[in-house]
């Protein structure tokens, strides 16, 4: 694992902890500039993405960071989608309270290194940018709660807000995190907020197996494909249940796949309940790429994140 990737962590530790004061309730108008920052923000993570070597890509992403930075200090940037960089994974809350930015860089020995922040808009029109400092391999225990300083970095692909008495109590993150070159890695983080501060991880899973989960992960054969999702006509995070090739395998994630059958988790009263043996319906949307019938065993897994 390289180690010279700290200076560039705390160039976005010292950027982005600052308060930036703009108007997010006034529309943007330097769209001009901030189309600028978009076509090198562009630049800078394809060439991460190609580089050819890590010390090439903590380099380039060094600068994709400060660009960052800088394009979200501009008056308004909440309002900026940022729709052409297609690198990296951009959420914002249904409530617009803030947008999540998270990427990944493949390192030179199969094993990946992620990156994020939270943007967050006020009601006094004051934008605070919460850094995401990827602390996977200094946490001993992977059901920790965590903050944003010591996150469990993923690469989020979906957001789902869990919402109790018509209040939204906190989210889940659904993600990608590739592991090494023998497993990847999916996982349905929690995130919510302390007095103003992100807070990762949040005991709303309930099953009887393994109680008192702060964060579910699932890993498995990184050859495989796996299916992790939301699908809102069920109210249901589905996934694909996984499992050894064989039973002298159990433990082993190299040789966990789906056994095309899927559960769920069920968005009820604020909290995630475990359902399982779900039959999907399978009706036609926009997550349709997502699924595989479970019901015709002739299909085979197509690899995605």
């Amino acid at each position: 694992m390289v180690k010279a990737s700290k200076p560039f962590l705390l160039i976005i530790l010292c950027c982005a902890m600052t308060t930036v004061y703009a108007q997010h309730s006034f529309k943007l108008t330097n769209i001009p500039g901030m189309t600028r920052y978009q076509d090198s923000l562009i630049n800078f993570s394809e060439g991460v993405q190609n580089a050819p070597d890590n010390a090439t890509r903590f380099a380039l992403n060094a600068q994709f960071i400060k660009t960052l930075v800088n394009s979200l200090k501009t008056p308004s940037s909440f309002s900026y989608p940022f729709d052409s960089l297609k690198r990296i994974s951009i959420l914002e809350s249904p409530d617009k309270n803030f947008r999540i930015f998270s990427w990944y860089l493949p390192l030179d020995d199969g094993s990946y290194r992620y990156f994020g922040a939270i943007q967050m808009a006020t009601k006094d029109g004051k934008l605070k940018l919460y850094p995401l400092i990827d602390g996977t391999d200094n946490l001993k225990d992977t059901n920790a709660q965590t903050g944003n300083k010591n996150w469990y970095g993923a690469n989020y692909y979906e957001m789902v807000p869990i919402t109790a008495n018509g209040k939204t109590s906190c989210y889940a993150l659904i993600g990608w995190k590739g592991n090494n070159t023998k497993t990847s890695k999916k996982l349905i983080e929690v995130l919510s907020f302390e007095k103003g501060e992100p807070i990762f991880g949040k005991a709303i899973f309930d099953q009887k197996q393994n109680p008192g989960k702060n964060r579910i992960i699932f890993e498995y054969n990184k050859l495989n494909s796996m299916t992790l999702t939301m699908e809102k006509s069920m109210n249901m995070i589905v996934f694909d249940h996984l499992a050894p090739f064989n039973p002298e395998m159990t433990g082993n994630f190299e040789f966990y796949a789906s056994d095309l059958s899927f559960d769920a988790y069920k968005l009820t009263g604020g909290r995630l309940k475990l359902v399982e043996n779900v039959e999907l319906k399978n009706t036609p949307n926009d997550k349709d790429e997502f699924y595989i019938d479970p019901k015709n065993k002739k299909i085979q897994p197509i690899k995605k994140l």
